[in-house]
């Protein structure tokens, strides 16, 4: 029974020890999802826009252009914002990661 207890004991010392050291990113990754997050946001912007235009699209062809005019404005609207945020997530990640790598090498 004290061997099990000591085998537990310590592997719960090394988990502890441990932990910190997998939560934390490398460069590599940081600036790998940096450079993922760049590219999600255009592709979000275009979801976006295509969503709009298909709206209005209906809203048109229903006969309500004050609508589709409204949907179609919505749609570019979140497409810029969703190409914005991808880029600026995308930049910090990067800087982050470039920042690592500049303090692991001095």
């Amino acid at each position: 029974m004290r061997t099990v207890c000591k085998w537990i004991q310590c592997v719960a010392v090394v988990w502890v020890f441990a932990l910190p050291a997998w939560s934390q990113s490398s460069p590599g990754r940081d600036i790998g999802g940096g450079a993922a997050d760049i590219g999600k946001g255009p592709v979000k912007g275009a979801g976006s826009a295509a969503r709009g235009a298909a709206k209005g699209t209906g809203d048109l062809v229903t006969l309500h252009p004050v609508s589709a005019v409204g949907a179609v404005g919505k749609g570019a609207a979140g497409a810029g914002k969703d190409v914005t945020v991808g880029a600026v997530k995308g930049t910090g990640k990067i800087a982050k990661g470039v920042g690592k790598a500049f303090g692991k090498i001095f």
